[in-house]
């Protein structure tokens, strides 16, 4: 694993964290702004290419019992709609979020937004699973 970009979706805000190049350390960064237009889509990609990032992961926001809400299908299209904006080159992966933003609120960090805590909450969890 080289860099990862995790992303918690929201059609205001996305939350964004990155992982370092050895795929152990998330860190929160600037949140992007209206993340499904197309500014914040190019936003995305620029971040991607700015950063040298390999592999997108977005948080799938499931409800408590693992199903879909209108969230989770929302987050989906945003997903491919990332997906068509970075082709082949990035991979753009989905991966189960529940508990992220609760996690989020119990970290309080004046320095950082709520939505790219979460985000490297959610990065963090995606990061052990894979050392496993």
């Amino acid at each position: 694993v080289s860099r990862v970009l995790a992303l918690d979706y929201g059609s205001a805000r996305c939350g964004c964290a990155i992982s370092d190049p050895g795929g152990t350390i998330a860190t929160p960064i600037e949140p992007v702004l209206r993340p499904a237009t197309r500014r914040g889509l190019a936003a995305l990609a620029r971040l991607v290419a700015e950063r040298d990032v390999e592999l997108v992961v977005v948080g799938l926001p499931l409800s408590l019992r693992g199903a879909d809400t209108e969230q989770t299908r929302e987050t989906r299209r945003f997903a491919e709609a990332l997906r068509a904006r970075l082709g082949d080159r990035v991979p753009v992966e989905l991966y189960d979020e529940r508990f992220t933003t609760v996690l989020a609120q119990r970290t309080p960090d004046a320095s950082t937004s709520e939505d790219s805590r979460a985000a490297a909450h959610l990065l963090a969890g995606w990061l052990d699973s894979r050392s496993r």
